[in-house]
């Protein structure tokens, strides 16, 4: 609503419409490079230095207990975790002996091959032959032959014959 004033200075000032375009045209120039406000900028916060040498802590007599609770329940799940984990880990390292013993047990068995192999070519008896050719051994006479008695037991396994 306008006043009477507002009325008669449209009706009788001269027209000030051009400089009112001019202004209006400068103010939206400037405005155009004009930054928005931050948010709170309008806002101060006061820091007040606060000293608190002399206030002295108020004993908790609960905070000992609390914290013993909290310790055991620690080790109580920690002692848990391990008997839970326990089993898996010495199944595997049974495992891997396992394997460590089959693989010993393979070079075993190969190595007795080979020593059985080694035993047959001393023990042949072209080699035997030789030998006995070689340190002059012969066959002794059919008198010179003596043949022990024989016992009612076994003399190896000492037990008694049926």
């Amino acid at each position: 609503m306008a006043t009477l004033a507002t009325f008669f200075t449209r009706l009788f000032a001269p027209p000030m419409a051009a400089e009112a375009e001019v202004v209006r045209q400068t103010r939206a120039v400037a405005d155009q490079y004009r930054l928005r406000s931050i948010p709170n900028e309008d806002i101060y916060f006061f820091v007040k230095h606060i000293d608190n040498t002399r206030v002295v802590r108020e004993a908790d007599p609960v905070a000992p207990r609390r914290c013993w609770k909290t310790i055991a329940t620690g080790c109580m799940a920690v002692a848990l975790l391990v008997g839970l984990l326990l089993p898996g880990a010495y199944s595997l390292l049974a495992g891997y002996q396992i394997q460590t013993l089959r693989a010993q047990q393979q070079e075993l068995i190969n190595e007795r091959a080979l020593l059985e192999l080694e035993e047959a070519k001393l023990a042949s008896p072209e080699r035997l032959q030789h030998f006995a050719e070689m340190q002059k051994f012969v066959d002794p006479a059919p008198g010179h032959v003596i043949y022990l008695p024989s016992q009612e037991g076994s003399l190896a396994l000492n037990v008694p014959k049926n």
